[in-house]
């Protein structure tokens, strides 16, 4: 916190909970998407299709990962970077039937897209519908 937050009493003297990082599995072949879609008739699983030399991606992806509130192990988490597989990311759009956008977020149940949204639109709150 910056200067103004201490003088003002904004931050805690108590300890803050550390956020654990999300349990994100890197997205790096088209031979994945078949896993993923048959996975997803067990479990919900989630593609974020991120540009890692996009400010707007990095503060998307940052936000998602601090608002991200659920247990481990209800979902699959996939990360995409698309710049290093643009032959992915295509497939991806290809497959399950989605218009390429980036950043983008991709929820995946039964073997198809239930949801995706890009930009200011992600969020990993709509993910409790599809739990």
């Amino acid at each position: 916190m910056g200067i103004l937050g201490k003088l003002f009493g904004s931050e805690s003297n108590e300890s803050k909970e550390e956020k654990q990082a999300l349990p994100w599995q890197e997205l790096t072949s088209i031979e994945q998407l078949d896993r993923i879609a048959e996975a997803s008739i067990a479990k919900t699983q989630a593609i974020f299709k991120h540009s890692t030399r996009c400010g707007i991606s990095r503060m998307v992806i940052r936000n998602f990962e601090s608002s991200f509130d659920l247990e481990e192990g209800q979902l699959d988490l996939y990360y995409l970077d698309l710049l290093n597989y643009r032959d992915v990311s295509a497939e991806v759009a290809a497959k399950f039937q989605v218009l390429h956008e980036s950043p983008q977020f991709i929820v995946i149940k039964n073997g198809s897209a239930v949801h995706h949204a890009s930009h200011s639109m992600i969020t990993p709150q709509v993910l409790h519908q599809y739990i």
